[in-house]
C-alpha cells in the first residue's frame, strides 16, 4: 500500500514520513496475515514497548471492545456503525479514515473521533498504525490554511483470499481475538481553496475485531494491501 498522500494546493503530494524501526514493525503485520489467523493474533498480541512477543495460553473473558477516552465535536468524525459483520465495519471505517475537514475540526479533534472506532482492548490495539494516518501537526496547520477537506466513496471490501484460506484451515484459530483482516477499495477526493481539487483510488487492508454479541471495532491499518 502507498504511504498515506495529501496533496498540496499546487496539485502535488506529500507524503507522510515514518521511521525504519516502524516501517519494520508494521511490515510484520501483513507478513503475519499473509501467514494466516494465528499470526496476526500473535502481532497484535505484542507487547507496545517490545516485539512480537507469544500470546497467553489463558485468556480472560473479553472487555467492551469499544472506548470513548475523550469528547469531540460532532462532525470531526462519523461514529462507528452497530454492527457485528467485519467487512461492514472495515467499510465504514475505512470510509472515516479517508475523510477529514480541516476547515472545522482541528488535528486533536479528528484524531480523538477516530479513537471511537478503536477497540477497548489494549492488546488488539494497535493505535499508532491508526493516527499514522492523519497529517503531523504542522501539514494538518499548512491543510487548515488552504481550507483543505476530504471525501471518500468505498467501492468493495472482502476478506483477503490468503486469510480465507487460513481460516478454512483452521477455523478456531480466530477465537481467541476474533481479529479479522478486510480489504476495502474506493476513492478519495480531496478540495481546497481556490477551486484546488484531486482525487485518486485507494485501497487497504484494516484488522478488524468483530466478538459474538459485540459490536466490531479497529484494531490497526495494515502497511500493505492483502489481495
Amino acid at each position: 500500500m502507498p504511504k498515506q498522500r495529501f496533496p498540496t494546493p499546487s496539485g502535488r503530494f506529500v507524503g507522510a514520513s515514518s521511521s525504519v524501526a516502524r516501517r519494520a514493525v508494521m511490515v510484520a503485520i501483513i507478513l503475519a496475515v499473509l501467514a494466516g489467523v494465528a499470526g496476526l493474533v500473535g502481532y497484535l498480541t505484542r507487547s507496545e514497548t517490545s516485539g512480537p512477543r507469544p500470546t497467553s495460553g489463558s485468556h480472560s473473558a473479553p472487555a467492551a471492545p469499544r472506548q470513548t477516552p475523550h469528547p469531540r465535536s460532532q462532525e470531526a468524525v462519523a461514529k462507528p456503525p452497530h454492527t457485528n459483520n467485519p467487512v461492514t465495519f472495515a467499510k465504514a471505517a475505512t470510509k472515516a479514515l479517508w475523510t477529514y475537514d480541516t476547515r472545522h475540526a482541528s488535528r486533536t479533534e479528528h484524531l480523538s473521533g477516530l479513537q471511537e472506532w478503536m477497540t477497548g482492548e489494549k492488546q488488539y490495539r494497535d493505535w499508532k498504525s491508526v493516527s499514522g494516518q492523519v497529517p503531523g501537526k504542522a501539514l494538518w496547520s499548512q491543510m487548515h490554511d488552504n481550507a483543505q477537506h476530504a471525501t471518500a466513496s468505498v467501492e468493495e471490501g472482502h476478506l483477503p483470499e490468503a486469510f480465507k484460506s487460513a481460516l478454512a484451515e483452521d477455523p478456531g484459530a480466530i477465537t481467541q481475538a476474533y481479529v479479522y483482516a478486510v480489504t476495502v477499495t474506493g476513492k478519495q477526493s480531496l478540495a481546497w481553496k481556490h477551486d484546488g481539487s484531486g482525487a485518486e483510488p485507494r485501497s487497504v487492508t484494516l484488522a478488524v475485531q468483530c466478538r459474538p454479541h459485540h459490536d466490531c471495532a479497529l484494531s490497526g491499518v495494515l502497511p500493505e494491501v492483502a489481495p
